[in-house]
């Protein structure tokens, strides 16, 4: 039997978080191993278990992959949410760059001057809902299917959903303009894996909050 996943991370949701949803649409189990101090951080470096010396790191298969999209890929091709041809597979890609354009400002957030933080939410509310939300509400209106590419489900379709809840965190009525992302979003929270995911107790990571952006500067500062 094959050894599960084994996440590198901080506990929190950074980077990490892309990689845990879709390994948990794809209902993989996987472990984790969190870094709370740079001394786990430094061993991780020194022991070159990190390519450029950076995290997310996700052992697997064997490997030890390392860059976020790289292991995105990697996950979604094996669990065949990467579409079924070249032009399917291109259109993935497409969606989810533009969409973790978005999700990097989450990503970002907590680590802003308080002062700034919720001027960044405005600016995130306004990117997303002329710039983004449009695109992926035309598409789902043009096709009338269920999911962006193929009819089934993708990788493109994980990261949006993440990003759209992260953001209703903060802005709840978000998405009050666009019925056909409403629906969709509805229709993927209820996928089995997902909502399993999306459920107390899963490995879903909460907001990160004072502790977890300690924790960041604590071990990645020069």
């Amino acid at each position: 039997m094959a050894a599960r996943p084994k996440l590198h991370y901080p506990n929190g949701r950074g980077r990490m978080e892309s990689v845990r949803w879709v390994l948990a649409a794809a209902g993989v189990e996987f472990d984790e191993e969190f870094l709370e101090t740079k001394e786990q951080l430094h061993k991780l470096q020194d022991g070159n278990h990190l390519l450029f010396q950076q995290v997310p790191m996700v052992e697997i298969d064997g490997m030890k992959l390392v860059q976020t999209r790289s292991i995105l890929h990697y996950i979604a091709d094996k669990h065949n949410l990467f579409g079924k041809d070249l032009k399917e597979r291109t259109l993935i890609d497409m969606y989810v760059e533009g969409t973790l354009d978005l999700l990097e400002l989450l990503i970002m957030h907590p680590f802003l001057k308080p002062d700034d933080q919720q001027k960044e939410v405005v600016n995130m509310a306004q990117k997303a809902i002329i710039r983004y939300f449009p695109v992926f509400e035309k598409i789902l209106r043009g096709h009338g299917q269920s999911f962006l590419v193929g009819n089934q489900l993708s990788l493109a379709d994980v990261i949006l959903l993440q990003t759209i809840l992260a953001l209703e965190e903060k802005i709840p009525n978000i998405l009050s303009a666009f019925p056909f992302l409403q629906e969709y979003t509805v229709k993927l929270s209820n996928i089995p894996t997902i909502k399993r995911f999306l459920e107390p107790g899963s490995k879903k990571k909460p907001p990160p909050d004072e502790i977890y952006v300690r924790t960041v500067y604590n071990i990645f500062k020069p």
